[in-house]
């Protein structure tokens, strides 16, 4: 079964609104047995609406469209739906009692624009919003093709007839389903778990979906394709495999499905068991795991604690790390020294090593991180030092020239990396990168409790 999803807005094509409802839709579907196959985004125009109404019914068994469904007169998507399926619009006493009900709770008088509300197409399906004043709507439609393939069997022998009509059942959509949904994202989301999923898992039979993703961390994603190729090469026909870099991270997304996901499950983690042992340095956690929230959990449980110094990631690290509920458990604290003077006043870096390294070096990095342990009072600390461009770079220390220093209970070392040339993408590699490096350091190390 096919699916294509609509989305109807100019806000969307011009980018000032991002197509999240889209995303969540797909997300959706895959969580109960069923996968879209195409994304469309169109105008608010009677043009662009029809075609792409009439793109869909030649491809699609079911079009989930979201958008236009308002009251004010840039929204045009029920004349238009309209004039596509060939009906008119008619007044719905049950829509208009909804929307009075609505609207007396909120303390608003009904309008005579929110009236015309309640006018739907008189051949669909209604389907009520609970939040909202736009009713979904449901319809069905046999192609054209379909309909010419259907006149020809009547001309055909009664043994011709019966032969195709088999034919037809077999490998041929009989009707493409049309659902409209408002375009607002929490009456959408209310409505298609209430309404759209129930309707699909009556019709159509869902199969079992399995998605697993492996983070990596420390390669980029030609690296580990390389590493990878002749596993890659034998996996089986029906699981696909997916690269989703981002910066200092690369997902490697394991999709199968089947009629029965126990099966399908162990197949992918069959699949995942051989990767550890291809590229066990590199895997750091699974599907929805931050780096941040692994370095955590681990300091949790060994009951110990962090301290960040930074200068070129500018706090970005200590934001990630206080970005999780119950952090300061764990967290004590960070600096953020930009400056050389704050690097020598406030982690005590002598000057004269910033005269004789400078401050993008390994022995700034390696007296940050012992200072910032030693004003937090941690058992471990992260520093980092370098030059997240775009200018600043030296004949010796060019753009993306970063060193990161972790200090622990027993000692202290850094680390050498060249990132890159854009600023954004530096500073994120070098924080996810610091914070592997001591998840790292502290699972070579025993739980003291």
């Amino acid at each position: 079964m096919k699916i294509e999803i609509i989305n109807i807005g100019d806000e969307i094509l011009i980018g000032q609104v991002i197509n999240t409802n889209a995303a969540w839709m797909a997300e959706e579907l895959n969580r109960n047995g069923f996968k879209a196959f195409q994304f469309t985004v169109i105008s608010d125009s009677r043009e662009h609406i029809l075609q792409a109404l009439e793109d869909a019914l030649n491809r699609a068994d079911v079009v989930l469209i979201s958008g236009g469904l308002g009251p004010t007169k840039d929204d045009i998507t029920k004349e238009t739906i309209c004039e596509f399926f060939d009906t008119k619009l008619i007044f719905s006493e049950e829509a208009f009692q909804n929307i009075e009900t609505l609207f007396s709770r909120r303390g608003y008088t009904v309008t005579e624009v929110n009236r015309k509300q309640a006018e739907l197409p008189e051949s669909c399906i209604s389907l009520p919003n609970r939040l909202g004043t736009a009713r979904g709507m449901l319809f069905e439609r046999r192609t054209k093709e379909e309909g010419r393939r259907t006149k020809d069997e009547g001309r055909g022998t009664k043994d011709e007839g019966r032969e195709t009509k088999k034919l037809q059942t077999a490998n041929c959509k009989l009707q493409t389903v049309f659902i409209f949904l408002p375009g607002v994202p929490f009456e959408m989301k209310d409505m298609f778990t209430r309404e759209v999923i129930p309707r699909l898992k009556e019709r159509f039979a869902p199969q079992a979906i399995y998605h697993k993703t492996v983070l990596t961390q420390g390669k980029g994603e030609s690296f580990i394709a390389d590493i990878l190729e002749d596993w890659e090469n034998n996996l089986p026909e029906h699981i696909k495999l997916a690269y989703l870099p981002q910066p200092g991270i690369v997902r490697l997304r394991l999709s199968t499905w089947g009629s029965e996901e126990d099966v399908i499950k162990q197949e992918v983690e069959s699949e995942i068991s051989k990767l550890h042992q291809l590229i066990p340095e590199l895997i750091f956690g699974f599907d929805n795991d931050t780096l941040e929230s692994i370095v955590g959990q681990l300091l949790m449980q060994h009951k110990q604690t962090l301290s960040i110094a930074e200068s070129a990631t500018g706090g970005y690290i200590a934001h990630l790390v206080t970005s999780l509920s119950g952090s300061s458990a764990w967290f004590q604290g960070s600096v953020v020294a930009y400056s050389n003077r704050s690097k020598e006043d406030i982690l005590y870096v002598k000057r004269d090593t910033l005269e004789s390294h400078g401050a993008v070096s390994e022995q700034v990095a390696l007296e940050m991180a012992l200072g910032a342990r030693g004003r937090f009072r941690t058992d471990y600390a992260i520093a980092t030092t370098g030059i997240a461009g775009p200018s600043g770079e030296t004949p010796d220390k060019p753009v993306g020239t970063f060193w990161i220093g972790i200090a622990t209970p027993d000692g202290v070392f850094a680390k050498h990396f060249l990132f890159g040339d854009n600023r954004e993408r530096n500073i994120r590699r070098t924080a996810v990168t610091a914070l592997n490096l001591l998840r790292k350091e502290i699972l070579t190390r025993p739980n003291p409790y």
